[in-house]
C-alpha cells in the first residue's frame, strides 16, 4: 500500500511517499481500503515531531479519520463484509491507503454521502459531540460559545447545538466566516480581531452569560471564557491553539461555581472510544442520513499534495474541514 510518511520531523516538505507492507487485520478487526483523510491540527504537530501517536501506533504516519470500504474482515467479524462503506476516527494511519480497524469502531457511511464527504466527518463530529454533550451536558435551549467556529470542530459543534434548539455563539478571525457560519447555526458571531467576545455576550444577555463554552484557543481566552460564562456554566477545553500555561484566579472560578472539563480522544482506551462511537452512531448518524447534520468541506487534496495541504492549514484559512484523497 501507499503512504505519506514524516522522513524526520520538520516543515510540510518532510513527507515522502512511500510503498509499505499492507496490514493484516486482527480477529477483531476489518480491513479497509481509505478512499480519503482530513487534516487536523494534530497531524501539523505529529509532524513536528510533538505530538506521538498511542502505543501501537506509527509516529511517521498521520491521519486521525478516514473514511473507505471494507476490503476483508477478521474471522470474528459479524458487522461488516467487503464492500461495505465505511469511517471512522483513528488513533493515527490515515495517510496510508490502507488500514485495520476495530470492528466496532466503524461506523456506516449515511447512503446520502460520498466517501470523500464522509471522511469530513469523524474526527471534529465526535470531537464536538463529546465535549458539548457527553463532557458538558448541553440541553436544549441552552446557550453556548463555541471559539473558532469555521474550523473544523466549530462547524460540526454549531450544528449539533443548534440540532438541539441552543442559542449558538461563536468567535473567528473574519468577518466573512462569521457570515458563512450564520448558515450553519451560529447566531451571534465575534470578530476577535475587533471585539471582545466576552463583553458582547453579557450586553446581549444582560450579564447572564451562557451556559456551555467550548474552547479550543486555551490560555488567552481563560479570562474572558469565565467572563462571558454563566453561574454554573460548564467549560470544556478541547485544544490550547493560544497556549496551555497560565496564571488562574480561582476566586473567580469559584464565585461562578462553574466546572472546567479538559478532554482528548486520542489517548483514550478502546473501550472508551467503542462506547463513544455506538452513542455516536445511534444518536447523531441519523441526522446525516436526513440532512440536519452536513460535513463541512473547505477543500481536496491529492495524498501527492499533502505538503501542500499542510501548508494551506497552517495558513489557517480554511473554513471548514481539508479532505486528503487517496489515488490510484
Amino acid at each position: 500500500m501507499r503512504a505519506a510518511v514524516i522522513k524526520e520531523p520538520g516543515a510540510p516538505e518532510v513527507f515522502e511517499i512511500q510503498e509499505i507492507e499492507d496490514p493484516i487485520p486482527a480477529p477483531d478487526e476489518v480491513l479497509v481500503s481509505v478512499a480519503a483523510t482530513a487534516l487536523n491540527r494534530a497531524d501539523l504537530l505529529q509532524r513536528l515531531g510533538r505530538y506521538p501517536g498511542p502505543v501501537g501506533t506509527r509516529d511517521d504516519i498521520p491521519g486521525l479519520e478516514m473514511a473507505g470500504t471494507v476490503q476483508s474482515v477478521g474471522e470474528r467479524v459479524t458487522l461488516w463484509q467487503p464492500g461495505d462503506r465505511v469511517m471512522a476516527l483513528l488513533s493515527g494511519g490515515g495517510y496510508a491507503s490502507k488500514l485495520v480497524v476495530h470492528e466496532r469502531m466503524l461506523m456506516k457511511v449515511p447512503s446520502n454521502l460520498s466517501l470523500y464527504e464522509a471522511a469530513a466527518i469523524p474526527e471534529v463530529f465526535l470531537t464536538a459531540y463529546d465535549a458539548l454533550f457527553e463532557q458538558c451536558q448541553l440541553t436544549m435551549g441552552e446557550k453556548v460559545l463555541i471559539h473558532a467556529i469555521g474550523s473544523g470542530v466549530g462547524t460540526a459543534a454549531s450544528q449539533l447545538a443548534k440540532s438541539q434548539g441552543c442559542f449558538v455563539f461563536g468567535t473567528a478571525s473574519t468577518s466573512e466566516k462569521i457570515e458563512r457560519a450564520k448558515k450553519l447555526g451560529l447566531d451571534v458571531g465575534v470578530n476577535y480581531n475587533e471585539d471582545n467576545f466576552a463583553e458582547i455576550i453579557n450586553e446581549i444577555t444582560h450579564n447572564g452569560g451562557v451556559d456551555v463554552v467550548l474552547d479550543v484557543i486555551g490560555a488567552p481566552y481563560w479570562r474572558d471564557n469565565l467572563t462571558a460564562l454563566a453561574e454554573c456554566g460548564r467549560m470544556v477545553i478541547v485544544g490550547t491553539l493560544g497556549g496551555s500555561k497560565l496564571e488562574v484566579n480561582l476566586g473567580m472560578l469559584m464565585a461562578k461555581r462553574a466546572q472546567v472539563r479538559g478532554t482528548l480522544l486520542r489517548g483514550r482506551s478502546i473501550e472508551e472510544k467503542i462506547s463513544l462511537t455506538q452513542k455516536f452512531s445511534a444518536r447523531v448518524l441519523p441526522l446525516f442520513e436526513n440532512g440536519s447534520l452536513i460535513p463541512i468541506i473547505d477543500s481536496e487534496y491529492s495524498i501527492l499534495e499533502i505538503a501542500k495541504a499542510h501548508h494551506y492549514m497552517e495558513s489557517n484559512a480554511n473554513f471548514g474541514k481539508i479532505i486528503v484523497r487517496h489515488i490510484d
